[in-house]
Parts: structure tokens; C-alpha cells; sequence
């Protein structure tokens, strides 16, 4: 069972997606409790629910599959193609009651398209949206976009849709869809703050919160291993290369156990893990060793290593914990047609220390962390709309943020097609 609390935002939430058939997306600031709501949501329904991801990294995080695998659709513009559905795949798809997508801002028009088409055919009711299954969206457009293709893809969506984000699907002209915004913030309690990520978030940042942002970022940042947010692979593999290089002693080396078919891409750590005494390093998952006990890290803790032998120990906040080695497991649903249940079976497993070198770390890996100091590094540019609201919101408070340089007006991007949608008809303040 869930041990969540939800807050009577989140609650409201939950209520209706749990008590209507409504077509609902989640969305909210950064720190607001999607994930919280998700979590509990997967936990307590009484629906048969489906949850799913348009990334293998994504789906891993929240226990679910990838759009692509449950629904055997093809990677690439999917268009009028014909879709090839077994037996199998017919009956699942006919069990759902609901389908959960998280990160659906990833997910582009023509994916979603092809997913109301595929529960269409399935379920025979061709007539309905969807199938008549409900569709429950989680995500922050202003955070993650979709990844655009090459020219060829490009020139399909120019000519096809309005834009390639999942709102401007042609599905949604036939069927609405609730856009609730949960608005508590949980993980900054400044309100200054709260008003300057918000202003980023919408790009509309005043000469005011822009000089008061740098002044903050000017100040030199601590050499205690304060982490770097920063824009590329490179600046990020460089930065803990070189750091790791500076410890004295070998390096020990662990190497992942992977059984069935994981797929490289959505490795959710390092397959070889490199580590000395002295490493700074972020945890990749929250812990599950503790019974009953308050977690003794959450995905992001950072800490430092002082022992390696079978197992490394790492020390947090004065207090040094044995770390083991730790499974994810990749899921996949079937349809049991004794049972005509739902039943979610692990496909493959990835085993490895949950543990990553963190003296820096990408703003797109940074994505759903928490730290109380970052050095900011956007390089010479933020190279896509929001990059710069993610990084600054992984903070808890002003007082924690360095960057590497000043913010400039360009490195506060919103997309176009975002604004219109978020300021479209008004999203739902959850009744409370």
C-alpha cells in the first residue's frame, strides 16, 4: 500500500480522475507533487490502470512501460499507417480502463494521434476517442519538450499540425481534455523565490529579478563539491573525470548485471561504475533498505565515499550508510484471461550500485532533484526553452544558487506554442 499523504489539492485531483471518465492533465510547477500524485494514484486505484512513459528512463522511474512497447507502435512518424495488433495486444489494450502517460510533454501530436487510433482499433469503437479508455496525462510543458526528428519528420509536422506538442493532436478536437494545475510548492518555501522561478518559467523575467538572480549567481562558489548543473555531456563527463582523476589511490570498478532485454538507452545508471574513496556521488534511487525508518537517502541525495569493498559506504550529512546494489526492474503488461486482469511482469533487470559521480550532472539528468546548492553552468547558451527554469528550480532557496556566468535574455526561452496552450481556456484549480 501507498503510504502517501496527499494534500487536499492533490486529493481533489486524484477524485477526479478516480470518480469520472474525463480525459485529465496533470500538470504544475516544479516541486508541486506530480510525482507524489502519480505514485499514490498507481497505489490506490481501483480502476485497471495502465501507466506508461514515451522514454525507457522515464517509464523506469515511474514502475510503468514505454508507449512504444505496450502498444507495439513503431519509433518514427507513425501517420495513417496500418497497425499491426495480435491477439494478445487486442486484449490488453481492451482491458484498460485507464492510461496514464508521464512526461507527455515529450510525447509528440502524431504519437498521441496513433495511440487514440491504436485503442480505436483494438477495442472496436472506432467512433470514440481513445476507445472510450481514459486517458490521464501527466507533465510541465515549460520543463520538457518533444524531440524534434530529422528535416523529413520536420516538414510531416509543418505540414500536418499546428505544432508537434501532444496538445494539438487532432484527437483533442473531437474530445476535451481537464487541465488541472496543482499549485502548492513543496520543494522552495520562499516566497520571493517561488515569484522568480515563476517568472522564468513564463518568461517574463523584470530587469529587477534578473539582477537580483546574478547577483546571487556572482557570488564564488564554495570548493566543498558544491554540484554543477550543466547544458552538455561533455562539460558534465569532463568536470567528474577530472575530479575523480584528482583523488589519490586506483579507481575500482563496478560492472552492471543486465538479464533480458533492458536496451542500452534506458540504462538508469552507469553500466561501469568508477569509483575512489573521497568520490562525490548522487544517489539514483530512493531508499528501500529502511523498513519503517525515514528514508536515509531519496533519489538525488548527494554524499561522499569512505569505504569500497563489496558494497560502498557512503556518507551523508555526517552519517556513513552501506550501499548495495540494487535492482530496477523493466516492466511489461499482459492481459491473463483467467484472471481478466491486468498483470504487470518484469521483462528484464538492470543490477548496479545506485550511485552516479556528482560533481556534475546534466540539467535534463537533474530533472525531478532537489539540491540546497548548484553551480549553474549554461555553457555559451541554454540551447532550449526551459532548460533554464529546470535548473534553477532543482534549488530549495536563492541562497544555494552560482553560476558560471550572468543569466542573458536568451537564456530565458518559452515555446510559443506552450504559451498558447497554458493560457488557453484556464486550467482547473483543484476544489479544496
Amino acid at each position: 500500500m501507498s503510504a502517501v499523504k496527499l494534500t487536499a489539492e492533490q486529493n481533489a485531483v486524484y477524485d477526479a480522475i478516480e470518480n469520472t471518465r474525463d480525459h485529465v492533465f496533470v500538470t504544475g510547477r516544479a516541486g508541486t507533487g506530480k510525482s507524489t500524485l502519480l505514485n499514490h494514484l498507481s497505489w490506490s486505484t481501483e480502476k485497471q490502470i495502465v501507466i506508461s512513459a514515451p522514454t525507457g528512463v522515464a517509464a523506469l522511474n515511474v514502475g510503468g512501460q514505454t508507449v512504444h512497447s505496450l502498444m507495439r507502435l513503431p519509433i518514427g512518424v507513425i501517420a495513417d499507417h496500418d497497425l499491426d495488433q495480435p491477439r494478445e495486444l487486442t486484449r490488453l489494450l481492451n482491458s484498460i480502463d485507464t492510461l496514464v502517460i508521464d512526461e507527455v510533454s515529450m510525447v509528440n501530436a502524431d504519437l498521441m494521434d496513433a495511440i487514440d487510433r491504436a485503442l480505436r482499433q483494438a477495442r472496436a469503437r472506432k467512433n470514440e476517442p481513445f476507445g472510450g479508455a481514459q486517458i490521464v496525462l501527466f507533465g510541465d510543458p515549460y520543463q520538457l519538450a518533444p524531440v524534434p526528428g530529422g528535416l523529413e519528420e520536420r516538414a510531416y509536422f509543418a505540414d500536418h499540425y499546428r505544432s508537434m506538442w501532444f496538445f494539438d493532436a487532432k484527437v483533442w478536437e473531437q474530445t476535451s481534455l481537464r487541465r488541472f494545475e496543482l499549485t502548492e510548492i513543496h520543494r522552495q518555501h520562499e516566497l520571493d523565490f517561488k515569484h522568480m522561478l515563476n517568472a522564468v518559467r513564463h518568461g517574463v523575467v523584470t530587469k529587477e529579478i534578473a539582477d537580483r538572480l546574478n547577483a546571487m549567481g556572482a557570488r564564488p562558489a564554495p570548493r566543498d563539491g558544491t554540484i554543477t548543473l550543466a547544458t552538455r555531456n561533455d562539460t558534465v563527463n569532463r568536470i567528474n573525470a577530472s575530479a575523480l582523476a584528482r583523488l589519490p589511490g586506483r579507481a575500482l570498478t563496478a560492472k552492471a548485471e543486465i538479464s533480458g532485454d533492458f536496451g542500452q538507452r534506458n540504462y538508469p545508471a552507469d553500466e561501469t561504475l568508477e569509483l575512489k574513496v573521497g568520490a562525490q556521488v548522487m544517489f539514483l534511487r530512493n531508499d528501500t533498505g529502511a523498513g519503517g525508518d525515514a528514508p536515509r537517502w531519496v533519489n538525488g541525495t548527494i554524499g561522499t565515499v569512505v569505504r569500497i569493498d563489496s558494497n560502498v559506504f557512503v556518507e551523508v550529512d555526517g552519517e556513513v550508510h552501506e550501499v548495495e546494489p540494487t535492482v530496477w526492474e523493466r516492466f511489461k503488461y499482459t492481459y491473463n484471461p483467467l484472471t481478466k486482469k491486468l498483470t504487470k511482469d518484469v521483462a528484464a533487470e538492470f543490477t548496479q550500485f545506485p550511485l552516479r559521480l556528482a560533481w556534475a550532472v546534466t540539467i535534463h539528468k537533474s530533472q525531478g532533484k532537489t539540491y540546497d546548492s548548484a553551480i549553474v553552468d549554461l555553457g555559451a547558451r541554454a540551447f532550449s526553452p526551459g532548460q533554464t527554469y529546470v535548473a534553477l528550480s532543482r534549488l530549495t532557496t536563492l541562497d544555494g544558487l552560482y553560476l558560471t556566468r550572468p543569466l542573458r535574455p536568451s537564456d530565458i526561452m518559452v515555446d510559443r506554442d506552450v504559451d498558447r496552450f497554458m493560457h488557453g481556456e484556464p486550467a482547473v484549480r483543484p476544489t479544496l
